[in-house]
């Protein structure tokens, strides 16, 4: 057991902000258990008191999950005055932080995110874990997440059965691409945000979003800003009746330009600045045509 005091830092806010699913309430109150690759953790949260139920030696992984070494005091600092939205936004969700989670394991999850809820997305992600995946020796039943060997041996008829319907094709790609070195996770592990974002969108079933998605979460990129139906709505209708874009803008690019004007600024943790709007939408049960 290891007590650390932390700052920006609220266990359920992260399990809550869409970007882990494999982090879930524990029986106990305030406490979560959390798996990445073949790491287990149960963590407990009392104001700024965080309890680690790990071996010292596991501590520094964990630390580097939750990013603890970055300053996100910093970042809120960083917000322009004059954009009381995200200010809001960013003082409730101020315990988010971007996780440095499993990059196979974030491929294979936003892959299985599309058109999906995130309830829906953690059964899946479980189901496959349990399938496929290797019992951890920790108390209770946990599994981690399948390496790409172990989630070659399901059969498209096998991934089908799991529910996860069209996207079970491209689960079984991915899986043959790992396995043969075409998806070389070192190599993509090496490349700057830009270049991963086109080595991902060469691969079968992953589009920008999904690609964003795994840049932020699964490599770390915090200057990507996926774009999802949530943040398309954020963005419609908080940012664009006070942006002045050009008439003739196709619709198409209409978020770009948005974002190009509003997140700009934040060049370099700009996919922070999308978490916090992205979590402060989904809980703060606001209206999103309310005041800014």
């Amino acid at each position: 057991m290891i007590q650390k005091t932390l700052t920006s830092f609220d266990l359920k806010q992260i399990a809550d902000s869409g970007q882990c699913f494999r982090m879930l309430p524990a029986e106990e109150a305030n406490t979560y258990t959390v798996i990445s690759g073949p790491h287990f953790l149960k963590a407990a949260q009392d104001g700024q008191t965080v309890t680690f139920f790990c071996e010292p030696e596991e501590l520094p992984f964990w630390e580097r999950y939750f990013d603890l070494d970055t300053d996100y005091d910093a970042f809120r600092k960083a917000i322009n005055p004059r954009d009381a939205y995200l200010k809001q936004a960013a003082d409730f969700g101020q315990g988010v932080r971007i996780l440095r989670q499993d990059l196979w394991e974030m491929i294979i999850t936003f892959i299985i995110s599309q058109q999906q809820t995130i309830p829906s997305i953690r059964r899946r992600v479980e189901d496959l874990s349990h399938a496929y995946g290797s019992r951890l020796p920790v108390p209770g039943t946990f599994y981690s997440f399948p390496s790409p060997e172990q989630l070659s041996a399901a059969s498209l008829e096998d991934l089908l059965a799991m529910k996860l319907g069209y996207r079970a094709k491209y689960i079984k790609r991915a899986c043959e691409d790992a396995c043969s070195g075409r998806l070389d996770l070192s190599y993509l592990g090496s490349l700057s945000y830009e270049d991963a974002m086109d080595y991902l969108t060469g691969f079968y079933g992953i589009g920008e979003k999904v690609a964003n998605c795994i840049c932020l979460f699964g490599l770390h990129h915090i200057d990507a800003f996926p774009v999802d139906t949530w943040i398309r709505k954020i963005l419609m209708n908080r940012y664009a009746p006070k942006s002045r874009l050009p008439k003739d803008l196709p619709q198409s690019r209409v978020c770009e330009a948005l974002i190009q004007k509003h997140f700009s600024r934040y060049r370099g943790f700009a996919g922070v600045m999308q978490q916090y709007i992205f979590y402060y939408e989904r809980n703060a049960g606001e209206d999103l045509h309310g005041p800014s």
